[in-house]
């Protein structure tokens, strides 16, 4: 078994920024691709952005291209995500998961293990 775990998250200004964690763990293999998803309250799940095993290949939704940064650590069994001028509408769990494929890709139904979650609030 693979456990994700995500931190970082909270209750945060307009225009601040968070940086979230998130921590593989048990039969995680550092070739796994991992991604970050995040969901609104009343909306779907939404692909954030996804990096490669080696961490120098990343991709983005469009909606977060220029705001987001998702980096992999030395070790590549962490992945973090970097947010920077938060708007109200960046509020959302946010998930982090992890596939078995070097290939990061954008569909939530590719992803083989996923995290608990880690809540995010912009306050206006």
């Amino acid at each position: 078994q693979v456990q994700l775990a995500e931190s970082g998250g909270g209750l945060v200004q307009a225009g601040g920024s968070l940086r979230l964690s998130c921590a593989a763990s048990g039969r995680f293999r550092s070739s796994y691709a991992m991604a970050w998803f995040r969901q609104a309250p009343g909306k779907e799940r939404e692909f954030v952005g996804a990096i490669n095993w080696s961490g120098d290949f990343t991709s983005y939704a469009d909606s977060v291209k220029g705001r987001f940064t998702i980096s992999r650590g030395n070790a590549k069994n962490t992945v973090y995500l970097q947010i920077a001028s938060l708007k109200p509408e960046d509020t959302a769990v946010y998930y982090c998961a992890a596939k078995r494929a070097v290939e990061p890709t954008s569909p939530s139904r590719d992803y083989d293990y996923w995290g608990q979650g880690t809540q995010v609030t912009v306050s206006s």
